[in-house]
């Protein structure tokens, strides 16, 4: 007799965003996978890929916050990175084989030197091993048939590069930048300025924007927890929009510009506002020009009564 085939509990629409701390070993899709899987969503994604070998903060979003991923991809990230001084690889990081090893004599001096002529605006060449794609294919596919091709830098800035520890060789910083800053590649250059060489040993993202990685839930907690009890560690769609200026509107306004009709504020110009209905409900995000408020992204009715009913 074949057994019963299981049966799988049926998905539901969940609205909201989650903090998770990625555990080592799981790329960022594989936990969105599995965290999706504990809350039964219907509709998921992640806010910015980790690497297996990085740990920290991932904000998923759920349902109506999935539209405004988006910000939390281009907000400023901070990481806890441990540099390991004297060998490079192949990769930038710990995964790589070893290709040279060189004595470190660095002095304090020296290092305070170094970060500096790292912090602020830099240029930086785009790591082989990573997910930027060239012709339709992602460089780490070039990088493992053993195919390296030309780069172009990119500007990215570092707006925070102190040193946490130093115990020669091992080198830990606490890193502040903008969007698409490859830390890999930071650790690389820096080994070089310092004339010995250096790979990423570890990393660990304590924060993207206003969100800390000090609120985030790790995955062995989530999946002990009852769905209860985890649904209540979601923040509101608009927690990826703190920060933005805030705009009321009456109910009347509210139905209107759902439907994407431009309103009349008494408002100075803004680039970017999140907007409000009746019983504190988001309605979504907008910009302010010449004293019309333009819709940029909108929830549908049942996404703004989903998130609204999630508050309760």
């Amino acid at each position: 007799m074949k057994p019963s085939p299981r049966v799988r509990p049926p998905r539901r629409a969940v609205h909201g965003v989650l903090l998770l701390d990625k555990p080592l070993g799981l790329s960022s899709n594989d936990a969105l996978q599995r965290v999706k899987r504990l809350y039964r969503a219907e509709k998921a994604g992640h806010t910015g890929t980790l690497d297996p070998l990085a740990t920290g903060l991932l904000p998923l979003c759920f349902g109506a916050a999935t539209k405004f991923s988006q910000v939390s991809l281009d907000a400023d990230k901070r990481y806890l990175a441990t540099l390991r001084l004297g060998q490079t690889t192949s990769t930038g990081d710990a995964e790589g084989q070893l290709l040279q090893q060189r004595e470190v004599a660095v002095g304090r001096a020296d290092l305070d030197a170094a970060l500096l002529r790292f912090t602020g605006a830099i240029d930086q060449v785009p790591p082989m091993h990573s997910a930027l794609k060239l012709d339709g294919r992602a460089l780490y596919e070039y990088a493992r048939q053993g195919v390296e091709v030309e780069r172009a830098p990119r500007r990215v800035t570092v707006h925070r590069l102190e040193v946490v520890d130093w115990q020669a060789p091992t080198l830990v910083l606490d890193v502040g930048c903008s969007k698409g800053t490859y830390i890999r590649t930071l650790a690389q250059d820096l080994g070089e300025q310092l004339g010995c060489g250096a790979h990423l040993s570890a990393l660990r993202r304590t924060a993207s924007g206003a969100l800390r990685v000090e609120d985030a839930s790790s995955l062995d907690a989530l999946e002990a927890m009852s769905e209860a009890e985890r649904d209540a560690l979601l923040q509101p769609a608009d927690a990826l929009l703190a920060g933005w200026p805030r705009v009321q509107l009456p109910d009347d306004e509210a139905g209107r510009f759902l439907t994407g009709l431009r309103r009349r504020v008494s408002l100075a110009d803004a680039a970017a506002v999140r907007v409000y209905g009746p019983r504190e409900a988001f309605l979504g995000s907008a910009h302010i020009k010449a004293g019309e408020l333009i819709a940029d992204r909108l929830l549908s009715p049942a996404e703004v009564a989903g998130c609204t009913d999630s508050l309760k």
